[in-house]
């Protein structure tokens, strides 16, 4: 069997030189990448009690609802501002150049419910921060952060320092 780092292409000098871009649509493409990466990711639950998964446009949508669905949890979807159509609270965060806003549902999260916020990636950490901001402002309590992949050199883990962060692959650099 394959390990999951495999499974994931590494793009040279994309999207400028220098940078090694870790590619997830090669795990998504392959059955057993995609289940390796689904299987690795509930694994990093184990033990962990919790209400309801959250997950970030777009790639934490892909692996958050299928684990939501496996663990018999809801999926809650952290979207790009302007992007859901009920009443929203929304956080800003900064980008390399420039800034970005999320949003969630305003009754997405009840208060005291206990939240697994997934992505595919952390490399800056400015989404996942931004996120918890979210789910603590409506009330949730934010038990762990699961990710596919950990650009180490980025520092995002920094960002989300109090929480508790796995990985299933870190990458040393970035």
């Amino acid at each position: 069997m394959k390990k999951m780092e495999e499974y994931v292409r590494a793009i040279p000098d994309f999207p400028e030189p220098g940078i090694i871009f870790r590619d997830v649509t090669s795990v998504l493409q392959d059955p057993d990448g995609l289940k390796l990466a689904i299987d690795s990711m509930m694994g990093l639950l184990d033990g962990v009690e919790f209400d309801v998964i959250a997950g970030t446009e777009s790639r934490g949508f892909m692996f958050g609802v299928p684990i939501a669905y496996q663990l018999g949890k809801g999926f809650v979807p952290v979207r790009k501002k302007g992007k859901l159509p009920c009443e929203t609270v929304c956080a800003k965060y900064d980008l390399e150049y420039g800034s970005a806003e999320i949003e969630m549902h305003k009754d997405a999260i009840k208060p005291g419910q206990k939240v697994v916020l997934v992505d595919d990636l952390i490399a800056t950490g400015g989404t996942l921060a931004a996120s918890i901001q979210l789910i603590e402002q409506l009330g949730g309590k934010v038990v762990k952060v699961i990710l596919l992949m950990e650009l180490a050199g980025l520092k995002g883990r920094e960002k989300l320092d109090g929480y508790e962060v796995a990985s299933v692959i870190t990458y040393e650099g970035n």
